[in-house]
C-alpha cells in the first residue's frame, strides 16, 4: 500500500478551539483567469445605416486583443471579416487580410495568436469541469461567505446588466410574460395520466421558477428605490408598483387595515400567512379554483409581496369585485353558490368547517373558508380566491379571549399570552396530527363500548344503557381506513367489529341495530365530530375572530368549535411539544443548525414561537444531558431570531449610502469582542453646492437619518434579551456575546453564520478576530452584499414522489433489486419535472448510491453519490448539514473503492464543516471520529486513529448514556487500535467495559457478548506472550532468543466491515442464492407478520391519514431530519 499523507490540519484535531473561516471555501492562489480578448463590446457605429443594411451589415463590433491590436469588425449575413473603421472614422469596407469568417471564434483565431491558445485551453477546462457544477438551480442560493473577487473590466456584462435587468421589461414591447395567464394556464392542462401529469407538472413548476426569480428581482429593484410607484404621490409606505406585470405591497399597515390585529406586526406577518394558504390550496389542486402566484421576499428590513395580476382588477373598485368572503374583517360579507360549491370540495382535506356568519344587516350568509378569504372573478372569467391568511384556525395559546378559559395543560405552561398581532395560527401539521390523535381516540372508545355491550350481554341479555362516552369513527368515510384499524388491532376484535359497524352506519342501510348506532353516535359526540354517524373534525376558521358575529341558531356549534380549538391548543402543549423532545433524546431526529431544527418542529406543526417552551422542556428534562446539542442549538436560535428581529427595524432606517457600514457597526455589536465599536459615516468627500434639496428616492419609510450609528453592544445585548422574553418567553442569562458563549457554550462563527443566512447578509471570506478587545472584528469592507430572503410555493412532483416512497418501502422489506427498480423510475420523472437539480433528486440518489453499495456495486454507488453531493453543495449550500451527511456517505463508499486518501479528506472536510456549523459536541461527531479513527487504523496511523475514536467513545457516552451498545462498540474500537499498538493493558481495560454492557444488555448468550468475550481471550494471550517476551530480554540481555511476536496490522476488510457496522450498513455482499434465499425468509417472515400484526400492535398508533399534501417537506427530502433508517434486512 503506497504511503499517503493522513495529517488532519490542526483546526480538525478534536479539543481544537480554533473556528478558521477560509478553508470553507478553498482558494487556489496561484489560479489566475485566462484572458482571450481584452475587450469585446458593439462598436460605437451601430446600428448599421440604411445603404449598410442593404450590403446585409447586422452589426459592427470592436475588439482589442490580448496583443493591443484594436480592430473593427462586420458581422453581416455572409459571415464575420474585419472592416476599416477606426474610432473616430467609419470606413466599412473589408480591410486586409480579406478573410471572410462563418464563426467569430474563426476570425479571432486568425487575427490574436494568445487568443486562439488561451480559448482552447479554456474551453477544454470547462468541458471537464462535473456538468452539475454547471447547471442552474432552479431557485438562487445564496452564499453567506464570498471570496474578495478583482471586479475586471467588462463590457458585455455592462450592457447586459442595464439592457435587460433593471426594471426596462416593460419598455421592450413583446418582451413581457403574462404571469398570471403563464400561471393559471399550466394548472388548467389535463391530467388524466402518467404522461399529461409529468407534462403539466414541469410546466407548473418551470413557470413557478421562473416567477419566483422575476418576483424576487422585481422586489429589489422596488426597494432600491427603481420602479416607479402606482401612487407617487402618497407616502412611501403606503406605495405599490407594477413591475414586468407584477403587483408589488410592502409590508406596513396601509389605511389602519390591520389597526384591530396589531398595526404594522400584524400586515408583516399578513403575507407569510397568506403564502402558507396558497401553498396548501395550490396542492389541494381543485379543478376550478385558483389563486394568485405569491413571493414573498424580504429585502434590506422590508417585506415585499409580488403577486400575479387578476385580469380586469385594476380597473375596477374592490368593493364591486368582491363576490365571495368580506373585504373589512367581516362586517360586509358575502357568499356565492359557485365558490361555495370548489371551496366545499377543498373542505375535507383542509379539515375547514361549512358555517353561517352574520353581515352588517343580520343577514345569514353561508361560507367555507374565513371571511377574510376572498372571490374574484377575473376578466378571463376564473374564480380566483385571494387574501388566505387565515386557512387554518387560530391558535388559542397566543390569543387571549376575554371570559375564555384555556385547558389546564396550557394554563399550567403560562397560557394564554399575548402575542404582537391576532394572526397566530395553527400549522397545518398540527391540525392533521390532531384529527388523527382524535381518530385514535374515537376507535378506542368505540371498541370499549362495544365491548363492554357483548360482556353485558353475556352476563344478562339486558342491554347496556350507561352510554360512558365513547370514541370513534367512521372507516369509509377515511381515505385510509381499513388498514388504519387493523394497524390498530389492540383489541382486534372489538375494533374490526367497530369498523364493520361505522360502515354500514354510514352507508346508512338501516341494519346496523339502534344499540350500535348508540355507540357510534357517543364515541363521535366524544370527539367532537361534526357528524353523529361518522367520525369527522373539522374547524370553524372564523372562531374568535374580532368582528365576526354567529347566528343565534349556531350557539352550540360555535360553543363545540371553540371547545375543540382549546383541546388543539392543549395538544400542542401536551404531545406536539413532549415528543419532539422524546425525539430528540432517543436520536430521532438530530438537527444540527438553526434550520434543521426549525424543520423538525414545523414538521410536528410546532411554531418557531414556542422556541422558549421546548427549551424549558429541554432544561427540565431527567435526560438534560443528552439534549444538550438541542439546548445549543434552540439558544443560538432563540439570540439570532431576536436578534433578527431588532436588524430589520434597525436596517429600515439606513439609507442605500450607508449600508455597510451600518451591517458592519450591527455585527460588531452583536459579535465583537471590542467594547465601543463606533459607526464610520459615510464620509461626504462630495460636496454639493446645493445640500437643501433632498434625495428623492428615499427608501419607503426612512428618514434622512443616521440614527443608527449611536447603537451600543450593551443596548444591543439588551435589546436581544428583552426581545426574547417578550416574543419567546425565555430568560437568556446574559448581557454581552461573550457572556453568551461562557454560559450556553456557543461559538461566535456559528452565531455569524445563522445571522447572516436569516438576513441574507454576505461577508467577505477571511479570519475574523472576534475576541479582540482593541480593534473592532468587521470593518465596512467585510460586508460584500445583502441578498433577498424569499419564501414562495415549492410545486411538487406527485407521481415521482409516490415511485420514490413505493421504492423506500420495498428497500425496507429487503426486496433491494425492486426497490432501486422504482428509485430510478422515480429519478427519471423527477428530473422529467424538476430538471436537473433538485432537493428531491439529490435524495433520490442517495438512496440509490446506498443500494448499489449494499448489493455490492461500488463504481455505481461511487458515480450516484457523488451527484448527490455536488447537488447539495448547489441547492442546499456548502455547509449544510445535509451537505455534511453527503460527505460521510461519499467517504464511505471511496473507502470501499481503495480511494483512501480521498475518503480521510472527504471526512476531515465533513468534520471541519460540522465544527463551524455546530462545533464538537454533537451525537453526530461521534459517528464522523468513529469514520475517520478507523480509516486511519485502517492506514496505520494509530497515534492519530486513537485521538478521534477516544473522543468518538466520549461523545456517545454522553449522548447515549455510558451503558448504550453504541458505546460498547466504541469501546472495541479503541481496544483494536491499542492491539494493534501492542499496548495490551489498555486494550483490555477497553474490551472489558464493552465486555460487561453487551453482558448487562444482551445477555451471555448473546453472539455480540461471545464475541466479545473471544476477544478478550485473544488479548490476554497476546498480552501473556509479550509479557513472556519482555521476562525473557530482561533475564539475558540482547543474546536471547527471541520468537517473532505477531502484531496484527488490520486488514482492509475488516476495517470496512466495521465501518459499515457504524454506519448502519449490516449487510455485506452475498451470493445470488444467498440473496434470493434471503429474499425467500423475508417473504415468509412478512406473512408471518401479517398474520400476528393484529395481536402485535395493540398499541401503535395507526396511520389513518395518507401524507397530509399541504406537508412542507416530507421526511424522504429532509435527510438530516430523520436518517435513512437502515432497512430490515440490512441488519443481519
Amino acid at each position: 500500500m503506497d504511503p499517503i499523507d493522513c495529517t488532519p490540519p490542526e483546526y480538525i484535531l478534536p479539543g481544537s478551539r480554533e473556528r478558521p473561516l477560509c478553508p470553507l471555501q478553498p482558494q487556489n492562489r496561484d489560479w489566475k483567469p485566462l484572458q482571450c480578448l481584452k475587450v469585446l463590446t458593439m462598436s460605437g457605429w451601430n446600428p448599421p445605416p440604411g445603404n449598410r443594411k442593404m450590403h446585409g451589415d447586422l452589426m459592427y463590433l470592436f475588439v482589442i486583443t490580448a496583443e493591443d491590436r484594436q480592430v473593427s469588425i462586420t458581422a453581416s449575413t455572409r459571415g464575420f471579416y474585419l472592416n476599416q473603421s477606426t474610432a473616430y472614422h467609419f470606413n466599412p469596407k473589408p480591410a486586409s487580410p480579406r478573410f471572410l469568417s462563418h464563426s467569430l471564434v474563426e476570425l479571432l483565431n486568425q487575427i490574436s495568436p494568445t487568443f486562439k491558445k488561451n480559448f482552447a485551453v479554456l474551453q477544454k477546462k470547462r468541458v471537464q469541469r462535473h456538468p452539475f457544477e454547471r447547471i442552474a438551480t432552479p431557485f438562487q442560493v445564496y452564499s453567506w461567505t464570498a471570496p474578495q473577487a478583482e471586479h475586471a473590466m467588462d463590457c458585455v456584462r455592462a450592457e447586459d446588466a442595464y439592457t435587460s435587468r433593471l426594471g426596462y421589461e416593460e419598455h421592450i414591447p413583446g418582451q413581457t410574460r403574462d404571469w398570471n395567464e403563464e400561471l393559471q394556464t399550466t394548472r388548467e392542462l389535463p391530467r388524466k395520466n402518467l404522461p399529461e401529469r409529468l407534462l403539466r407538472e414541469r410546466a407548473i413548476f418551470k413557470v413557478h421558477s421562473d416567477f419566483t426569480a422575476a418576483a424576487t428581482r422585481g422586489a429589489m429593484a422596488v426597494i432600491d428605490g427603481n420602479v416607479m410607484a402606482i401612487n407617487p404621490s402618497e407616502e412611501t409606505k403606503m406605495q405599490m408598483f407594477i413591475w414586468n406585470n407584477i403587483f408589488f405591497s410592502l409590508g406596513f399597515d396601509v389605511r389602519d387595515h390591520y389597526k384591530d390585529f396589531g398595526g404594522d406586526v400584524a400586515a408583516y406577518v399578513a403575507p407569510a400567512n397568506d403564502l402558507n394558504g396558497v401553498r396548501t390550496y395550490n396542492a389541494v389542486d381543485v379543478e376550478g379554483l385558483y389563486t394568485l402566484g405569491t413571493v414573498v421576499v424580504d429585502y434590506r428590513g422590508y417585506r415585499v409581496t409580488a403577486q400575479s395580476i387578476i385580469p380586469g382588477i385594476l380597473e375596477r373598485d374592490q368593493e364591486q369585485s368582491v363576490i365571495y368572503g368580506s373585504i373589512d374583517f367581516g362586517k360586509t360579507v358575502v357568499s356565492h353558490p359557485r365558490y361555495l360549491e370548489l371551496l366545499e370540495r377543498t373542505s375535507r382535506p383542509l379539515k375547514i368547517l361549512r358555517h353561517r356568519v352574520l353581515n352588517d344587516r343580520d343577514e345569514e350568509v353561508e361560507l367555507c373558508s374565513s371571511v377574510e378569504c376572498k372571490g374574484i372573478i377575473g376578466n378571463d372569467g376564473r374564480h380566483y380566491i385571494l387574501d388566505l391568511l387565515r386557512t387554518f384556525p387560530p391558535d388559542l395559546n397566543f390569543l387571549p379571549v376575554p371570559g375564555e378559559r384555556l385547558p389546564e395543560e396550557c394554563t399550567r405552561a403560562g397560557f394564554p399570552r399575548t402575542h404582537r398581532h391576532k394572526l397566530c395560527c395553527l400549522r397545518q401539521e398540527l391540525v392533521d396530527a390532531f384529527v388523527e390523535h382524535r381518530y385514535l381516540l374515537f376507535m378506542k372508545l368505540a371498541a370499549l363500548q362495544l365491548m363492554q355491550q357483548k360482556a353485558s350481554k353475556m352476563e344478562n341479555s339486558t342491554s347496556l344503557e350507561n352510554g360512558s362516552p365513547p370514541s370513534l369513527e367512521s372507516k369509509s368515510e377515511d381515505p385510509l381506513g381499513p388498514e388504519g384499524s387493523e394497524e390498530e388491532g389492540g383489541s382486534a376484535s372489538g375494533l374490526a367489529k367497530v369498523k364493520e359497524l361505522a360502515e354500514t352506519i354510514a352507508s346508512d342501510d338501516g341494519t346496523a341495530d339502534p344499540r350500535s348506532r348508540e355507540v357510534i353516535r357517543n364515541a363521535c359526540k366524544a370527539v367532537g365530530s361534526i357528524s353523529s354517524t361518522a367520525f369527522d373534525v373539522r374547524f370553524n376558521p372564523d372562531i374568535f375572530s374580532p368582528g365576526v358575529r354567529f347566528p343565534e341558531s349556531c350557539q352550540e356549534e360555535v360553543r363545540d368549535q371553540k371547545q375543540l380549538l382549546k383541546d388543539a391548543a392543549a395538544f400542542l402543549l401536551s404531545c406536539q411539544i413532549p415528543g419532539l423532545v422524546k425525539d430528540c433524546t432517543d436520536h430521532v431526529v438530530l438537527p444540527m443548525d438553526g434550520a434543521t431544527l426549525s424543520e423538525v418542529m414545523r414538521q410536528r406543526g410546532i411554531n418557531m414561537r414556542y422556541l422558549g417552551k421546548v427549551l424549558d422542556l429541554v432544561l427540565r428534562s431527567p435526560a438534560r444531558d443528552q439534549l444538550d446539542h438541542i439546548y445549543k442549538i434552540g439558544i443560538g436560535e432563540l439570540i439570532t431570531r431576536s436578534a433578527k428581529h431588532i436588524f430589520k427595524t434597525y436596517l429600515q432606517g439606513v439609507e442605500l449610502s450607508g449600508l455597510s457600514a451600518a451591517i458592519s457597526h450591527f455585527l460588531n455589536c452583536f459579535l465583537s469582542s471590542y467594547p465601543n465599536p463606533v459607526a464610520h459615516l459615510p464620509a461626504d468627500e462630495l460636496v454639493s453646492k446645493k445640500r437643501n434639496r433632498r434625495r428623492r428616492n428615499r427608501p419607503p419609510g426612512a428618514a434622512d437619518n443616521t440614527a443608527w450609528a449611536v447603537m451600543t453592544p450593551q443596548e444591543l445585548w439588551k435589546n436581544i434579551c428583552q426581545e426574547a422574553k417578550n416574543y419567546f418567553d425565555f430568560t437568556l442569562e446574559c448581557e454581552s456575546v461573550d457572556q453568551a458563549v461562557e454560559t450556553y457554550g456557543l461559538q461566535k462563527i456559528t452565531l455569524l453564520r445563522e445571522i447572516s443566512l436569516k438576513t441574507g447578509i454576505q461577508i467577505l471570506l477571511k479570519e475574523y478576530s472576534f475576541d479582540s478587545r482593541h480593534k473592532p472584528a468587521f470593518t465596512e469592507e467585510d460586508v460584500l452584499n445583502i441578498f433577498p430572503v424569499v419564501k414562495h410555493v415549492n410545486p411538487k412532483a406527485s407521481d415521482a414522489f409516490h415511485f420514490f416512497q413505493s421504492g423506500q418501502a420495498k428497500v425496507q422489506q429487503g426486496f433491494l433489486k425492486e426497490g432501486c427498480e422504482l428509485i430510478n423510475e422515480a429519478l427519471n420523472l423527477f428530473n422529467n419535472v424538476y430538471g436537473a437539480m433538485h432537493v428531491e433528486i439529490c435524495a433520490c440518489l442517495r438512496l440509490l448510491a446506498r443500494l448499489h453499495y449494499i448489493m455490492g456495486d461500488y463504481a455505481e454507488a461511487l458515480s450516484n453519490q457523488q451527484k448527490a453531493v455536488l447537488m447539495s453543495e448547489r441547492v442546499m449550500g456548502i455547509e449544510h448539514p445535509n451537505t455534511i451527511q453527503e460527505y460521510m456517505h461519499l467517504a464511505l463508499y471511496c473507502f470501499a473503492s481503495s480511494q483512501l486518501s480521498t475518503a480521510l479528506s472527504l471526512l476531515y472536510r465533513a468534520r471541519y464543516l460540522t465544527l463551524l456549523v455546530f462545533g464538537e459536541d454533537h451525537p453526530e461527531m461521534a459517528l464522523l471520529d468513529n469514520n475517520i479513527g478507523l480509516v486511519l487504523h485502517g492506514v496505520m496511523e494509530y497515534d492519530l486513529s486513537l485521538r478521534f475514536l477516544e473522543n468518538a467513545l466520549a461523545v456517545s457516552t454522553k449522548y447515549h448514556g455510558p451503558k448504550s451498545l453504541k458505546v460498547a462498540l466504541s469501546h472495541h474500537l479503541v481496544a483494536r487500535v491499542y492491539e494493534s499498538k501492542a499496548e495490551f493493558r489498555s486494550a483490555l481495560q477497553h474490551e472489558k467495559d464493552g465486555y460487561t454492557i453487551y453482558k448487562t444488555q444482551l445477555g451471555e448468550d448473546h453472539e455480540k457478548t461471545k464475541e466479545s468475550s473471544e476477544y478478550l481471550k485473544c488479548l490476554t494471550q497476546q498480552a501473556v506472550a509479550l509479557q513472556r517476551t519482555m521476562n525473557e530480554i530482561y533475564r539475558n540481555g540482547s543474546s536471547a532468543n527471541i520468537p517473532p511476536l505477531k502484531f496484527t496490522a488490520p486488514s482492509m476488510a475488516s476495517v470496512l466491515e466495521q465501518l459499515n457496522v457504524i454506519n448502519g450498513i449490516l449487510f455485506i455482499p452475498l451470493s445470488q442464492k444467498d440473496l434470493e434465499n434471503l429474499k425467500a425468509e423475508v417473504a415468509r417472515r412478512h406473512q408471518l407478520q401479517e398474520a400476528s400484526r393484529n395481536r402485535d400492535k395493540a398499541e401503535e398508533p395507526m396511520a389513518t391519514e395518507p401524507e397530509p399534501a399541504g406537508a412542507p417537506e416530507d421526511a424522504a427530502s429532509q435527510p438530516q431530519a430523520a436518517k435513512d433508517p437502515p432497512s430490515p434486512s440490512l441488519q443481519g
